[in-house]
């Protein structure tokens, strides 16, 4: 599936439309445009967000609390298996059994 009146042709492997070989290249933007384009880019996703309510603020802090929490105990109660484990394993310290 070759055009080969057009800039872009079709990928044999993929099927995606892809850039001839001798099509002429768009000309890069400077450094400076680059930074224009990025900070319009930038002000533009910050338009999109949506602020939480209060409702949503305090639900979604209470869902992160309680699961800090539980991960809290759970690396308590791991360390204390390995406490016990190693204890088991090697002895108590000073040789004292």
């Amino acid at each position: 599936m070759n055009d080969s009146g057009g800039l872009m042709v079709q990928d044999e492997q993929k099927g995606e439309a892809v850039a001839k070989r001798d099509a002429p290249r768009e000309k890069k933007p400077n450094f400076f445009q680059r930074i224009v384009i990025f900070i319009r880019q930038v002000f533009a996703e910050l338009r999109k967000v949506v602020t939480p309510t209060r409702q949503e603020l305090l639900k979604f802090t209470g869902v992160v609390l309680a699961f800090v929490v539980v991960m809290m105990a759970l690396v308590y109660g791991l360390d204390l298996l390995f406490v016990w484990v190693t204890t088991v394993v090697f002895g108590t310290p000073g040789g004292v059994a």
